[in-house]
């Protein structure tokens, strides 16, 4: 399947997935002894609502952007230059799992939404060679919130991420990745509809139109409706969390 498409489909959204600034402010402000000018490198940023808060909140920091979706990038280019912090944010078109840069070019990694895409612990694994030793990545990842989830939901997860699971078991991979488990928390409810889904209803009459008549980018709108009224029934039983790592 080609899945050009789900790149198209969340354009212009003010986010590629669930998150907010509170939480990205909430995570950043556990982070301790840092540099006088901190190297923060966001992987798989997307359109950089999360980035413009880190440039906010780290004024002395610079902040290295990446996306391997050139129009997301020119998106925040364009919203950074708007908020004042565009001479503070690099922006780089690039795969996560092949990314350019020196061993210990940084001392943040911020990776929100996104490490699902190569899988928690092979970001933890690739990632860390770029950490300065004593420097943080922090991430969000999908979680399952109850022992027991339905039927539904597994089912639903085994089709899109199967390798999720729980926060304690998250965290064992982490320490066994060379990573300090510093903290741990869950994102709330609302960070799946702000300003993620909600804007995607929105637009899905105008995606179902443009995607007729081609099964691939069918089967995509069709996913993401199963998608949301997935989490509207059983969002109780799954979210995301934030994990902010220490590199031992």
């Amino acid at each position: 399947m080609d899945i050009s498409f789900i790149f198209t489909m969340h354009e212009g959204l003010p986010r590629q997935g669930p998150g907010n600034n509170e939480c990205t402010r909430k995570a950043f402000s556990m982070l301790n002894n840092l540099p006088d000018q901190p190297k923060i490198l966001d992987i798989g940023c997307g359109a950089g609502m999360q980035t413009i808060e880190l440039a906010r909140i780290c004024p002395d920091g610079h902040v290295t952007a990446v996306d391997i979706h050139q129009p997301y990038l020119d998106d925040l280019a364009r919203k950074a230059a708007a908020a004042g912090v565009g001479d503070r944010i690099t922006m780089l078109q690039a795969s996560m799992d092949d990314l350019p840069f020196e061993d210990a070019s940084f001392d943040i990694i911020w990776a929100e939404s996104s490490i699902f895409i190569v899988g928690f612990g092979e970001g933890l694994k690739s990632w860390k060679r770029l950490l300065r030793p004593g420097g943080y990545l922090c991430v969000t990842e999908a979680v399952w919130f109850t022992d027991l989830p339905s039927p539904e939901a597994v089912a639903f997860w085994d089709d899109c991420y199967p390798a999720i699971t729980s926060v304690s078991e998250n965290g064992a991979i982490a320490e066994g990745a060379g990573y300090d488990v510093i903290t741990t928390f869950p994102l709330p409810g609302s960070v799946w509809w702000d300003n993620y889904y909600t804007p995607l209803l929105e637009r899905l009459p105008d995606l179902k139109a443009s995607a007729a008549g081609d099964p691939d980018k069918e089967a995509l709108v069709a996913f993401s409706e199963r998608e949301i009224a997935m989490h509207r029934e059983h969002g109780d039983e799954y979210g995301y969390h934030f994990f902010i790592l220490r590199r031992r």
